[in-house]
């Protein structure tokens, strides 16, 4: 079990841990009944914080953010000369949670995505895992939420008997929904983006000697050049240029967190 400490990538502070601690912690908060916010980040999540200060904050904020994209773990060998066996990555996290769960009986609650991928997600990992028990499931509303939503959501995913959840709402809206969720619910709260799609069999994996090598956006842009081709064009090489610059002291992103009271309605209530 390895556990290196938080530690800055570009202001965003990067848990230096593994598939091992990471599950083991998770698991330990569902079974408590205690708050846990986390996230997997690849280079689009830590690049949303370093552009916008507020959502920096709030990532800041939340209990465990792992090193999802292998640039990220290279980010914290590059900058703290921290070497980590392997990535946390947020599908394979989340077979390795949902496989916990299963052996403990710990019910998860799933929610995001279309009503069409979290059924068939559910399907899946019925199959995968007879023995889980998926206490709910609540697809995204893809806009903003009322305050009597929200507080319905909340409702739902309490009175579900569900200890975690796991939310696939994308980035970066997950970990704002991850932070804003996190007090109300006395659960840890995982954001795991794409694995909702990757594992309802909507989208392909890349080949494991591309995601090795640092090449899973390549695979990821081919397979949906529209929709990404602006955020791997234009964040991966700011974000190796923002390395290169912090490496050499030219500019450092300073880690900020939230402020008291900083929430904002559109914050709130998106879901």
């Amino acid at each position: 079990m390895i556990n290196f400490g938080r530690h800055p990538v570009l202001g965003v502070q990067i848990a230096a841990v593994d598939y091992e601690y990471a599950v083991e912690q998770i698991m330990a908060h569902a079974r408590e009944g205690s708050g846990y916010g986390v996230s997997a980040l690849a280079v689009h999540g830590v690049m949303c914080g370093v552009l916008d200060e507020a959502h920096r904050r709030r990532l800041n904020a939340l209990d465990l953010l792992v090193a999802d994209g292998q640039p990220v773990r290279w980010g914290l060998q590059i900058l703290h000369r921290i070497r980590l066996p392997d990535r946390v990555y947020g599908p394979e996290l989340t077979l390795r949670l949902l496989k916990r769960a299963a052996d403990e009986q710990i019910p998860v609650y799933l929610y995001g995505s279309t009503q069409e991928t979290i059924e068939r997600l559910r399907q899946n990992l019925t199959r995968r895992y007879p023995s889980l028990i998926i206490a709910g499931c609540s697809p995204s509303r893809f806009r903003r939420l009322t305050q009597e939503e929200k507080q319905e959501v909340i409702r739902t995913i309490k009175t579900s008997g569900a200890k975690w959840v796991l939310v696939g709402l994308g980035c970066p809206r997950q970990e704002t929904w991850v932070y804003e969720y996190r007090d109300e619910l006395a659960m840890p709260l995982v954001a795991v983006g794409a694995a909702f799609d990757f594992h309802a069999g909507n989208l392909p994996q890349a080949p494991g000697w591309m995601q090795r090598a640092g090449l899973e956006w390549l695979f990821r842009l081919i397979q949906e050049p529209g929709r990404l081709w602006r955020r791997y064009l234009y964040l991966n090489p700011l974000y190796l240029w923002a390395l290169f610059c912090e490496l050499l002291g030219l500019k450092k992103i300073p880690a900020l967190l939230p402020e008291r009271n900083e929430r904002t309605e559109r914050e709130e209530s998106f879901g």
